[in-house]
């Protein structure tokens, strides 16, 4: 059996022969991995079910100073500390207008120059399209958060043409992307913190939910599956998200959710990605701890399909190489 159909399989909610899974690390946490197998290409290695590609231009992302990094949108993004991220800075729309902003745009050649190519590398994987920061945080690291949770107040209509600007840009995205053989699109979005949701669940339906269920719509009216990256305690709005169409939920955090009861309560509804702590166990745990948790992960939240075993989050760089080394184990060694 492939990565692709064990995959596909646990989005129909069967059992596959084995649970799937995929590993990632931060910048710092391979380096060390690599250091503690010496092997530079361990990540190769791995057995990943899953695969993504981002049409991007090649100067999508330019480094404008040491650090400074200017993206396809004009926003510069500060990787002084954060090496992978980093801190979003000068903003796009100091006020709430939208003044003479010129939008990319989504079928520009050279953003698919290559694309085709990229996804038949991966072929044997699950592979879907790519968009990060695919609507509130698109908004906010335009306008800057504090600015935008404020405009959702003071500003709504500024919020609404921001929101369909990039929900416009998106759909342009899909479109294209749906023409090559992937297998579906992954939506990167945070929503929520620690305890609860960043705006709430009131302002997310009056702002979010309605663009959300345009591109979702536009993923399955071409027979693809939607993914999405979401932060956070959103579990108040998970009844909205099944039903707006999402087939697969990540990071599905264990210090914010109980992972077994949302199987439970959800798990004939949505396929669930994550589940392995970065918070507390992979940090913290002893090797055999955390090779038992996976274990249980896989055993229980894995029955009957609907699971893709991963860390909640890319594996973060106070992790000992020892907790990466049993993860990796666990999951290999089904």
């Amino acid at each position: 059996m492939t990565a692709k159909e064990r995959v596909k399989m646990a989005l129909r909610h069967e059992q596959p022969d084995i649970c799937p899974w995929h590993l990632d690390f931060t910048q710092v946490a391979q380096q060390k991995m690599v250091e503690y197998t010496g092997d530079p290409d361990f990540v190769a290695k791995l057995g990943n079910h899953l695969a993504a590609c981002e049409p991007l231009r090649p100067d999508a992302w330019v480094e404008i100073e040491p650090d400074l990094w200017r993206d396809q949108f004009g926003v510069v993004w500060n990787r002084t500390i954060d090496k992978d991220i980093g801190n979003p800075e000068r903003l796009i729309f100091p006020q709430p207008t939208p003044g003479d902003y010129q939008w990319p745009d989504p079928d520009d050649p050279a953003r698919w120059e290559g694309f085709g190519d990229k996804l038949a590398s991966v072929e044997d994987k699950f592979v879907t399209m790519e968009i990060g920061f695919s609507l509130f945080e698109r908004a906010w690291t335009m306008r800057g958060m504090v600015n935008l949770m404020m405009d959702m107040h003071d500003h709504p209509r500024f919020v609404d043409d921001l929101l369909d600007a990039i929900t416009e840009f998106n759909l342009g995205l899909i479109r294209r992307a749906v023409t090559y053989p992937i297998d579906g699109v992954r939506f990167g979005d945070d929503w929520g913190q620690q305890q609860g949701m960043l705006m709430g669940p009131k302002l997310w339906r009056r702002f979010i939910k309605p663009r959300l269920a345009r591109m979702y719509e536009a993923v399955h009216a071409a027979d693809k599956y939607v993914l999405i990256h979401c932060c956070g305690d959103v579990y108040e709005v998970f009844p909205d998200l099944i039903e707006i169409g999402v087939d697969v939920f990540n990071p599905f955090q264990p210090e914010v959710i109980d992972v077994y009861e949302a199987k439970r309560q959800y798990g004939n509804y949505l396929t669930f990605h994550g589940g392995v702590s970065t918070q507390r166990l992979l940090p913290y745990a002893t090797p055999e701890e955390v090779k038992t948790e996976a274990r249980r992960l896989m055993a229980e939240i894995g029955r009957d399909g609907g699971y893709i075993i991963a860390p909640a989050h890319s594996i973060p760089k106070d992790v000992p190489a020892e907790n990466m080394a049993a993860l990796i184990e666990a999951v290999q060694g089904q």
